[in-house]
């Protein structure tokens, strides 16, 4: 039963089909070149060399669709649309070979028994997995999910293939019974009038329905939303997981401080985010800013992107063209961004949405188009190295009533260093968890030390700001007083502070090859209760909640040390139901803490969390392992009307309190 083998106004099938494949393919190819030319023409990234972690990438969120399960109602009908997919395409081309060569030694894969009826199987489920997405997009459609006519073609495409494949087994079924099609013989019981000669008929057409259709699609999908079906693999691939969110460009060759206001500007990688985009609003669903009712959306970002690519790549610029910067993405909205990562965290495909804003953020900073607030904080640690332009020398002031002298690392050999950072150090709020850290330490018998006036301001808000110029400079007076200290290891307080020494820094120990151990103070802690070098002899007993700073947890993966600490000394812990992955940013990074809001705020980033802990029953205490989180969230408890039902707590004053108490 060859569904080629037909005349249609007396020409043969084949020479239809034979048409049908060259216009598909000529726009398809036409499309794609294209495409492949832009990203060439972008900035150069070198995203080759690690091709284990790609293909370990790969499998998980490609093969495995692993971020689709996040949202329950519709991560198992997509898996069945991807599958779907895969499954389609490869009996497409199949099909297509078979019906173009008819001299290839191969059958028609609803011809071989076992791969019908994986077909029919996965057709079945894949119209199921419609009926879903369509249900979900008509009545329970999430915020920010974008109802496209697109979507819409895309899903009814989509269900054509499968009813045809469906129809086609069960019409073959009237005219040649098979037990390899049980969908196909059940249908068919519906056609038992049905002559063999019709079934037959119908069988073919419901074959060059789903064959043209295919067609369509495969010429269709480069030139719509759903070109992230043939770019997403690339994305997921090229996605350096060691270092998220990398604000480095490997191998770009030129300076990376000017930043990006085109497209030509931007790199390769930083394209393929915009064409992989599904435009689903997962970025926007856990965007902090968006949420707390300011303009900036992540799936924005990367659509203008693309429709900027598309208006001045894809065809010569013209007067009328928008720039990309002021027009297209307004320059307020890319100072919103706290640089939290959750965009991507959340992102199916893998995009990298941070990287391109700060890129962008870079260029206004050349240009001086930043507020003032951020400017005089820029000023600040141009001079004096810290963001409370106070004196150096009063870096080390909490050390001052501390009954032990703390050790300066740069006179006596230490086995820790410690980096405490900025807020740790200056703000009056915090000196007093900073001491009880330093206590902590001591009472482990800890040998470490300090760089005192030494140390600067690490650059991680800097460098988001998009001031690499500063941020550079703050690196380098680091690294040079960190080389004048004898240490074998160091500790953070300030988990951004943590991030850049771990990531941004390339710090080895006392000059030979080896990488300097960088540890958070809660992974330390963690370490001392875990060895016996601390022992809890009275637990605590109280309910609390914790909070997973976006630079410790998604940013770095330490999620399980503080939970540990919690529940070593006697802390009922309730999670709250954004944690770990999913915690909601403070609102402080990226440089916001310096910002003012320019735009009227529903509700600040650190209001909706403690709410969010303010519901949680018989909760008391807030606890947070980063002293920005001690400054905002007791500044919201205030703000909400909350102060006298939660209490802020940082770690270490709960661990201080255990250790108190025996």
């Amino acid at each position: 039963m060859d569904p080629v083998d037909i005349k249609i106004f007396g020409i043969p099938g084949i020479y239809y089909l034979w048409l049908f494949t060259v216009i598909s393919l000529f726009f398809f190819l036409k499309r794609a070149v294209k495409i492949v030319g832009i990203l060439k023409k972008a900035k150069p990234e070198n995203r080759f060399g690690n091709f284990g972690r790609q293909a370990v990438n790969f499998l998980k969120f490609v093969l495995g669709q692993r971020r689709l399960f996040n949202e329950k109602s519709i991560g198992l009908p997509h898996f069945l649309f991807f599958w779907g997919f895969v499954f389609y395409a490869a009996s497409f081309w199949w099909n297509l070979i078979k019906g173009l060569l008819p001299f290839v030694p191969i059958g028609y894969t609803d011809n071989i028994g076992i791969i019908g009826l994986a077909l029919e199987v996965m057709g079945v489920l894949v119209i199921i997995s419609i009926i879903i997405a369509v249900l979900r997009r008509l009545f329970f459609p999430p915020a920010h999910l974008q109802q496209t006519y697109d979507a819409t073609i895309i899903l009814s495409l989509i269900a054509i293939l499968m009813i045809t494949l469906v129809l086609g087994q069960s019409f073959k079924s009237v005219a040649e019974p098979s037990s390899w099609s049980p969908v196909g013989k059940f249908i068919s019981a519906s056609f038992s009038g049905m002559s063999g000669s019709s079934a037959i008929s119908l069988f073919k057409g419901m074959w060059w329905i789903h064959i043209i259709t295919v067609l369509f699609f495969l010429a269709y999908i480069p030139y719509s939303k759903h070109m992230h079906l043939l770019a997403s693999p690339f994305n997921v691939f090229f996605r350096d997981n060691l270092k998220p969110a990398d604000l480095s460009i490997k191998g770009a060759g030129d300076d990376i401080s000017s930043g990006a206001s085109k497209w030509q500007e931007l790199t390769w990688k930083d394209l393929l985010n915009s064409f992989s985009c599904a435009e689903c609003g997962r970025c926007d669903r856990v965007c902090p800013a968006l949420n707390s009712g300011q303009e900036l959306s992540p799936r924005v970002i990367l659509h203008e992107i693309k429709e900027h690519l598309y208006e001045t790549g894809f065809k010569t610029p013209t007067n009328g063209s928008h720039a990309l910067i002021g027009e297209l993405i307004p320059r307020d909205v890319l100072w919103q961004c706290t640089t939290c990562m959750s965009c991507m965290e959340q992102c199916p495909v893998l995009n990298e949405h941070v990287p391109v804003i700060v890129s962008m953020r870079r260029n206004l900073i050349n240009r001086g188009e930043v507020e003032q607030t951020v400017q005089d904080v820029l000023k600040k640690l141009q001079r004096y190295g810290n963001s409370f332009g106070q004196s150096d020398r009063n870096r080390a002031k909490w050390t001052a009533t501390l009954e032990t002298k703390v050790k300066d690392a740069r006179k006596e050999e230490v086995e820790y260093l410690w980096i405490t950072g900025d807020y740790a150090s200056f703000d009056s709020r915090i000196q007093n968890i900073t001491q009880k850290t330093s206590m902590i330490f001591k009472k482990a018998g800890l040998d470490f030390g300090i760089l005192y006036e030494a140390e600067k301001n690490s650059g991680n808000d800097i460098r988001r700001v998009g001031e690499e110029g500063l941020f550079e400079f703050l690196k380098d007076k680091n690294i040079q007083a960190i080389k004048k200290a004898k240490f074998k290891k160091i500790i953070t307080t300030d988990p951004h502070t943590y991030s850049t020494l771990k990531n941004e820094y390339d710090l080895k120990v006392n000059g030979n090859g080896e990488n300097v151990s960088i540890q958070h103070y809660t992974e330390l802690i963690d370490e001392l209760i875990k060895d016996k070098i601390l022992i809890i002899r009275k637990k605590l007993g109280i309910n609390a909640t914790y909070h997973d700073p976006c630079y410790l947890g998604r940013y770095n993966g330490v999620y399980e040390p503080p939970r540990r600490i919690l529940r070593a000394i006697g802390i009922n812990l309730e999670e709250m139901p954004r944690n770990r992955s999913r915690s909601y940013c403070c609102g402080a990074g990226g440089g916001r803490i310096w910002m003012e809001d320019k735009v009227p705020i529903k509700e600040r980033p650190s209001e909706s969390r403690i709410r969010e802990a303010v519901s949680l029953s018989n909760v008391k205490t807030f606890v947070v392992a980063c002293p920005k989180d001690i400054v905002m969230f007791q500044d919201a408890a205030k703000t909400t009307g909350n102060e006298d039902k939660i209490k802020v707590k940082d770690i270490s004053e709960l661990v201080w309190d255990a250790l108190e108490s025996q």
